[in-house]
């Protein structure tokens, strides 16, 4: 490869060629970017679950140029791990792209075989039956229905997942309602753990209550990442009020008490809700 790279070569090769080519550049051990060159799967892997935060980031602001750079950002990390993988001599870009083509197909029988479905809920199950039809050719039938849950997804997420796959087989409330009643009883058991001062039996309670308030949000259908993202967002939002609302006052949080700074809160909640 010559030290030259087209970053724009429209009449020459396709962009995405070109990303492919400037990776190769880049990871080159003589002539490449020597940070780029020492990264491994490892170090990447941080960096790769961060941007597809920000995508999500871009998409929940309504930010297309944003989401467009973030994009971006992403396939620059499926390239990476590509060009990684087909140094190792693992597999290339064209097979990560030729194995999603196929999959995508297989899971798609609705529109490219002779299955039905109706509408989104049918095409859901169909997924996932064909899902575990791949899994079973490959000899990966898992000992548990919630062995493929990613360890590594941010837990309220993850709890989600397992919730969802358990209710695959019956493993459900017979309604949203009732899982609150189990709400009142975590919280009452968390009660005597704070009261029997147990500090493992608090920290397995709370965790119980959380599980518990995921379960209930999954049941209708409110998706509790994003639901918490934007109950943090909210807070931010109010607690820079109060701050904004002190600067005014010619004040500082050590000269009002915490009746003032809620009474501050809650005209901001007001402002939003008009």
């Amino acid at each position: 490869m010559t030290g030259r790279v087209l970053l724009n070569p429209m009449t020459e090769k396709t962009q995405i060629q070109a990303l492919l080519d400037l990776m190769a550049r880049l990871r080159d051990p003589e002539k490449g970017c020597p940070w780029d060159v020492e990264q491994t799967f490892e170090t990447i892997a941080p960096y790769t679950i961060e941007e597809a935060y920000e995508v999500a980031e871009a998409i929940r602001i309504g930010d297309m140029n944003h989401l467009k750079e973030e994009l971006g950002d992403l396939l620059l990390q499926v390239v990476f791990h590509a060009r990684m993988a087909e140094e190792a001599g693992l597999f290339t870009f064209e097979d990560v792209a030729r194995d999603i083509t196929t999959k995508m197909i297989s899971r798609h029988a609705h529109v490219f075989g002779d299955k039905q479905a109706g509408d989104a809920a049918e095409v859901l199950t169909l997924w996932d039956d064909q899902k575990d039809k791949e899994k079973a050719k490959k000899g990966l039938t898992a000992e548990s229905i919630l062995d493929d849950v990613p360890l590594a997804l941010p837990a309220i997420m993850r709890a989600q997942k397992l919730q969802k796959r358990a209710a695959r087989v019956g493993f459900e409330w017979a309604k949203a309602t009732d899982v609150l009643d189990k709400l009142e009883e975590e919280i009452k058991e968390t009660r005597e753990a704070i009261a029997g001062k147990n500090p493992a039996e608090i920290h397995d309670e709370i965790g119980d209550m959380m599980f518990c308030v995921v379960n209930f949000g999954r049941m209708l259908d409110i998706d509790c990442e994003q639901s918490l993202r934007d109950t943090n967002d909210k807070f931010k939002r109010r607690f820079n009020g109060i701050e904004k609302e002190l600067k005014a006052r010619g004040k500082e949080f050590s000269d009002v008490s915490l009746d003032e700074m809620e009474s501050i809160w809650q005209a901001q909640k007001a402002k939003e809700q008009k």
